[in-house]
C-alpha cells in the first residue's frame, strides 16, 4: 500500500514537472500568452501547403475551445493531454469536431470526404479494405458512411460516430495517429526536453 501511494506521489510530481515544462515552453514560444495558428503549425514542424499543414489548421480549430482564433495555455496543455493520454471515445469525439467543419453537430459527405482526401494524402494514399485491397479516398468516405450511418439519412451525428468507431477496428485504424497529432506532439516535446538539457 505505502509503495503504491509512494508511484503516486512520483507519478503526481512527474505530471506537474512536466506542465511546468510545458508552461516554460509554451510562454517561450508564446510570450503574448496567446498560440496562433501559423505558430501551432510552426512549433510542430508542419511546412506551409501540405495535407498535414491543412489537417492542423482543422486540428487547431478543434482545440480552440472558445472560437476565438488562438490557444490559450489551459486550451494547449488540455490539447496535449487529450491526445497523448486520452480515452478513445474522448478522442472519437475531438476527431469527430475536427471533421464538424460548420460545427453543426451532424457529418455531411462533404465535411468528410474533404478530412478524408487530406488523411489520405497523409497516409499516402496507402489505405486498404479488409482484404488488402487498396481504395480510393472516395471508397474510403462511402465505407465510413456505410460503416457508421446506422438510419442511412446521409448525415452522422455525434452518437453515430463513436457507436460505429467504437464497433469498427477498419474506422479505429483509419483514424489512429496519422488523425491526432501524436507523433508530432511526442517529437515536439522530446526536442525541447532535449534542448533544456543541453542548455542546463
Amino acid at each position: 500500500m505505502g509503495q503504491s501511494q509512494q508511484t503516486q506521489s512520483q507519478e503526481d510530481e512527474l505530471e506537474l514537472n512536466s506542465i511546468q515544462d510545458l508552461y516554460r515552453t509554451f510562454i517561450i514560444e508564446c510570450p503574448s500568452g496567446s498560440l496562433y495558428q501559423h505558430e501551432f503549425k510552426r512549433m510542430f514542424g508542419v511546412p506551409g501547403g501540405t495535407p498535414e499543414a491543412e489537417y492542423m489548421d482543422s486540428i487547431f480549430r478543434a482545440f480552440d475551445m472558445n472560437n476565438d482564433n488562438k490557444m490559450d495555455f489551459l486550451e494547449y496543455v488540455a490539447a496535449i493531454n487529450l491526445v497523448l493520454r486520452g480515452r478513445l471515445e474522448d478522442k472519437l469525439r475531438w476527431s469527430f469536431k475536427v471533421f464538424d467543419s460548420d460545427d453543426n453537430g451532424q457529418l455531411d459527405k462533404g465535411e468528410l470526404r474533404k478530412i478524408v482526401k487530406i488523411i489520405y494524402k497523409i497516409k499516402k494514399g496507402s489505405v486498404s479494405s479488409d482484404t488488402g485491397v487498396n481504395l480510393t479516398a472516395e471508397e474510403v468516405c462511402q465505407r465510413i458512411f456505410q460503416e457508421v450511418d446506422v438510419n442511412s439519412d446521409g448525415h452522422i451525428s455525434l452518437d453515430e460516430f463513436i457507436n460505429g468507431a467504437k464497433k469498427s477496428e477498419w474506422v479505429q485504424d483509419f483514424l489512429r495517429l496519422d488523425v491526432n497529432p501524436t507523433g508530432w506532439i511526442r517529437r515536439y516535446l522530446c526536442d525541447r526536453k532535449l534542448m533544456s538539457g543541453s542548455t542546463s
